[in-house]
């Protein structure tokens, strides 16, 4: 599947689930890990674990395997690596506090050559 398309099925499951704030961001030259990070917000612990399970079953129904997950026992937040993107569902305090978009959004420092 490629990446476009794999996004598309992510933002489905995750409009689907009403997940709120949903951002993507290229992260491509940022980052060595992933190519595309999507973040989402959930209203509470059980919210957060549904968005996250829900972009699981929509990654296995499109034949892509997580490569992990993580956090969503605690469900305050949850990291979900589908290789060439990775979600992160939070409650917003912890969004605030991580402040992803910040770190890896258009306006971030891209690393010097030989630091990604």
């Amino acid at each position: 599947m490629q990446t476009e398309q794999l996004i598309e099925r992510v933002e489905h499951a995750l409009e689907d689930i009403k997940a709120r704030d949903v951002v993507k961001l290229d992260v491509r030259g940022k980052s060595s890990v992933t190519d595309w990070m999507v973040i989402a917000s959930g209203s509470s612990n059980r919210h957060v674990k549904a968005v996250a399970d829900a972009v699981i079953k929509e990654a296995k129904e499109s034949g892509v395997r997580p490569l992990g997950v993580e956090g969503i026992d605690s469900a305050e937040w949850a990291l979900v690596d589908l290789g060439d993107v990775v979600v992160h569902v939070m409650q917003p305090q912890f969004r605030d506090f991580y402040d992803l978009e910040r770190l890896w959004g258009p306006d971030a420092a891209t690393p010097a050559e030989g630091e990604a």
